[in-house]
């Protein structure tokens, strides 16, 4: 369970995204903010998620209307749940296909000999080819097809622990190196050591809803997408143990991801704020370097895509169980069609392709996390307080009682709905 869990929570967030929103937003001092959401907001609500699901066992649709009592205000959230799985699920597809197509870059030897300036025009190329990356994101959605119909034991189970250990180990290999070469001894002084003027330099506001959203997105907490394989936990497990568990391996790859990809950015004088573009201008550059980089490259890409791709198992289950609550007489293999279809669908008509990192930056930034927030009230609302308790508490391990429930549904979730309104304020405002 941890491991599938695990493979569905570390993705394109932790490998991607965490680096160049840590390295735009102050390093170490951004780190910690995000540290403190993840204790203080991720765990509870990914522990309130999980018992959702074990006492429903269903999926974000279908909870609301088995738990909620009748006339229940909370029924509604269960769509923000289905259009939040919907949109991360265009946005996966998106960076899946760039993982993708690096790969195969990186098997032809693209980048065998290439400068840093060069590797940065590459993938200046690539979203400025709207074919290309519709052909790779078609890719990415017929592999998550595939992987989903296989079910969860047989195909994601199996694909994430192969891949997720493969990933780690890589990663390890990879931090070794960069945090070995020349000059990047500077990049472990911003990586590491707190400076709180670069947090006002960057805005206190976009620092604070950047944490908060990363928090969330990391876990793929507050929209149901981690709900569902909470309803196939067994009942003898630990919910608080599992989420701790889940969130330490999640938050060990996205800082590892940091200490491969900053200090190589201040070893080869590559800028660390750069955005969605760092690991694939970076890791292309350090790679070449090394002995045997290029299998590296294939073997990490690879890596990376499974990665990718578990993380959009949660978001196609969760559709995909919601749209078989709602028509029950259509076939699995028929509801998967119908999710790629809508998936490539949005993305044919979606605003031109160069556009598509805005539009994106909406999703991750403001769409995602602020959904994710109100999703997150649902999973201590929804729920009588006895039966959250007793989902929660079923199982070995820490027993919680009203001191936690009271907690999450007055103090936890009530202030991440109140930084989330004020970070976006001061974000727009200044």
């Amino acid at each position: 369970f941890i491991l599938l869990s695990a493979g569905c929570a570390i993705g394109i967030g932790n490998v991607w995204k965490f680096p160049y929103i840590c390295g735009a937003y102050g390093g170490a001092a951004f780190i910690l903010i995000y540290l403190c959401f993840l204790v203080i907001l991720g765990i509870p609500v990914l522990v309130a998620e999980f018992a959702v699901g074990r006492g429903s066992h269903t999926s974000v649709a279908k909870c609301f209307d088995k738990l909620a009592p009748a006339g229940s205000c909370w029924k509604p959230l269960k769509f923000i749940g289905i259009i939040g799985c919907y949109m991360l699920m265009m946005f996966y597809t998106t960076v899946g296909g760039w993982m993708l197509y690096y790969c195969v870059k990186s098997l032809r030897g693209d980048f065998v000999g290439a400068t840093p300036e060069a590797v940065t025009q590459s993938f200046s190329d690539m979203l400025g080819n709207a074919p290309t990356m519709m052909l790779w994101m078609v890719i990415i959605c017929l592999i998550g097809f595939a992987v989903c119909f296989m079910g969860l034991q047989n195909g994601i189970e199996k694909i994430s622990k192969v891949m997720m250990s493969a990933l780690l180990i890589i990663m390890v290999i990879l931090a070794v190196h960069s945090v070995m070469m020349e000059g990047a001894g500077e990049g472990i002084r911003f990586y590491l050591i707190p400076d709180f003027q670069k947090i006002k330099e960057a805005g206190v506001g976009n620092v604070v809803f950047a944490a908060l959203s990363q928090s969330f997105f990391t876990l793929s907490i507050g929209i149901g997408a981690m709900l569902i394989f909470g309803s196939y936990l067994d009942k003898s497990r630990s919910l608080t143990g599992e989420a701790v568990s889940i969130t330490v391996l999640d938050t060990f790859v996205a800082l590892t991801a940091g200490f491969i990809i900053i200090p190589a950015c201040f070893s080869y004088n590559l800028d660390v704020g750069a955005g969605p573009s760092l690991l694939f201008v970076t890791l292309p550059t350090i790679l070449q370097d090394i002995p045997l980089g290029r299998l590296f490259a294939i073997i990490l890409y690879l890596a990376m895509i499974f990665a990718g791709i578990s993380s959009l198992q949660n978001m196609f289950e969760a559709v995909a169980e919601s749209l078989l609550h709602k028509f029950p007489k259509l076939s699995r293999t028929a509801v998967l069609g119908i999710i790629c279809a809508l998936c490539l669908g949005a993305g044919l008509f979606m605003e031109p392709i160069s556009k598509w990192g805005p539009w994106m930056d909406l999703v991750s930034i403001y769409i995602i996390p602020i959904g994710a927030t109100l999703g997150a009230i649902s999973w201590f609302y929804v729920m009588k307080k006895d039966e959250l308790l007793d989902a929660v508490n079923t199982g070995s391990g820490k027993k919680h009682g009203a001191l936690w429930y009271n907690a999450g549904r007055y103090i936890y979730v009530p202030m991440a709905v109140i930084l989330c309104c004020v970070a976006l304020f001061m974000n727009v405002a200044f």
